[in-house]
């Protein structure tokens, strides 16, 4: 039972997500609450966001199934940032030229799902 958040249109550049996203990937979900929270990086704020909305998604999954639902069993299995639309503004420049600013906007998407046990026999 997996479930996923997104977020779409964020005002912060792929970039720069992608380093935070880098930080919690693969790791426990509890864990990664606690380094986002103390992470310096401004895009940690809405990575956390959508990393307590998949949480959030998880147990109303396992309430509709009836399932049994431990927060710190959970693990980040997929988190991706996709570029967004990019949002052109223009600056006055010298000699009356005008230079072009990107603003940049990511998709953020987490994916949490229960840790898999590894078998304890052999790959035979």
């Amino acid at each position: 039972m997996e479930a996923r958040a997104q977020a779409r249109h964020v005002r912060v550049t792929p970039q720069k997500a992608r380093r935070v996203i880098d930080l919690v990937r693969g790791k426990n979900a509890s864990e990664a609450i606690a380094t986002l929270r103390f992470a310096p990086q401004s895009a940690s704020d809405p990575i956390l966001k959508v990393l307590e909305s998949a949480i959030a998604n998880a147990r109303v999954k396992a309430d509709k199934t009836a399932e049994r639902f431990d927060e710190r069993e959970l693990v980040i299995t997929s988190a991706f940032v996709d570029e967004g639309p990019t949002m052109k503004r223009f600056r006055p420049r010298a000699q009356g030229r005008a230079s072009r600013i990107n603003k940049r906007t990511s998709h953020i998407t987490v994916v949490v799902a229960p840790q898999t046990k590894p078998n304890k026999g052999g790959n035979r």
